[in-house]
């Protein structure tokens, strides 16, 4: 079978480190440690364990920070190369997967927890919160946090790939495969919108209108009590969308900070070596959907003391003054959780007016266009695109 593979190369890792900010080509060209392969199909050999075709995957943030170098070395023990990327995926079994059918159309939720190891529940998916698993590299399976960081599980880049029963969710009837390629993404939000504990009327800030942004938007606006929402965001059409999915009010980056002084009534500092403004005062949640230092500081810098900041994308490091001096709680959001049933939300959230508009804008390409679609994934913010996707049936 076809599939797309992320292998380990130093010199490939440190040129995109290096590089891939200022010429982002070299993410799909020569600094890719991503590579087409002809693989065996996926054999079960495990209970509960069953082979899943893919019928959509799409490209994630954290996917594109990986192949750029982006990613922390914290990362490095829990993952298994060579490996499959591809963690938003929805398919259909091929074969019988405890309760359910061989033909039934799935999403999968990718945490490779206990359950999936065969092992007992350690503390936390005892309690149901199994993005916190504490064995993600012990048991039948090789090292991996998710599936799509793992060798032996495959991802969704790929033709097909292993999937275990405790992963499974059924696609709703009437749901396109677009529609359901984007529960995964959902479930995130919604995590994300319970561990802000939003409380009613707190003035909350999103900084970034990605697809992480534009979700926990709606996820926020859905699921919480929250009062004014702002959303920051860099191009025209992601302001249309923000609106849409619920936010007040939508900035751009430069104009952050002074929406937000005078909507709190808060004091704005400049010191002079520090690049960037920030306020004694601020908005009661900020939500960094972007992971970058900038935004990151932008969340940091605009938080009241004592506040709450809320790290949904993968975060870069950043002057930390802040969080210490303003006593801010910093906040870390990761997958989403089965005790909570955040993934059973996110499918009636992915049934929502906006959510189906934004399903048929996702853009699917053949594995073989590969570096176009990365390409294209790199780009999608100006590009006015939210997601990409790989379609292995697709031929062209």
């Amino acid at each position: 079978m076809l599939a797309l593979e992320m292998y380990r190369s130093v010199a490939k890792t440190a040129l995109g480190k290096v590089a891939g900010g200022r010429l982002p080509l070299l993410l799909t060209g020569a600094a890719a440690p991503l590579r087409m392969v002809t693989l065996d199909p996926p054999k079960v050999e495990h209970e509960g364990w069953a082979r899943l075709r893919v019928s959509l995957s799409g490209i994630c943030g954290s996917d594109l920070g990986m192949l750029s170098g982006k990613t922390s070395l914290y990362f490095q023990p829990l993952v298994s190369l060579p490996f499959v990327p591809g963690h938003e995926i929805v398919g259909e079994l091929l074969d019988p997967c405890g309760d359910l059918e061989a033909g039934t159309r799935v999403v999968v939720d990718p945490v490779l927890t206990c359950a999936a190891r065969g092992l007992e529940a350690c503390e936390a998916c005892a309690r149901g919160e199994t993005n916190r698993c504490s064995r993600i590299t012990v048991g039948d399976i090789s090292s991996g946090l998710q599936t799509g960081f793992c060798h032996d599980t495959g991802g969704g880049w790929s033709q097909q790939l292993s999937v275990h029963r405790s992963q499974l969710h059924v696609v709703p009837e009437g749901y396109s495969d677009e529609q359901a390629l984007l529960a995964e993404p959902v479930a995130c939000a919604v995590h994300t919108a319970r561990r802000a504990a939003i409380k009613p009327g707190d003035r909350v800030l999103v900084s970034g209108a990605g697809s992480v942004g534009l979700l926990a938007t709606l996820a926020l606006r859905e699921l919480t009590d929250a009062g004014e929402i702002v959303v920051v965001a860099k191009h025209a059409h992601q302001r249309e969308l923000a609106m849409e999915f619920g936010a007040t009010e939508v900035v751009a980056p430069s104009e952050t900070l002074r929406r937000i002084r005078r909507a709190t009534s808060a004091f704005m500092l400049e010191p002079e070596m520090l690049s960037s403004p920030y306020l004694l005062g601020g908005v009661d949640v900020t939500v960094d959907a972007v992971g970058s230092k900038e935004s990151l500081q932008t969340c940091l810098h605009a938080t009241r003391a004592g506040g709450r900041v809320v790290l949904s994308g993968m975060p870069a490091s950043a002057d930390l003054s802040a969080a210490w001096f303003r006593e801010l709680e910093v906040v870390g959001t990761y997958a989403s959780s089965r005790g909570t049933g955040d993934f059973a939300t996110a499918l009636d959230l992915v049934g929502h007016d906006a959510m189906c508009r934004l399903a048929k804008s996702v853009a699917p390409y053949p594995l073989h266009r590969w570096r176009e679609a990365l390409d294209h994934a790199h780009s999608a913010g100006r590009l006015g695109t939210v997601k990409v996707a790989f379609d292995p049936r697709r031929t062209n």
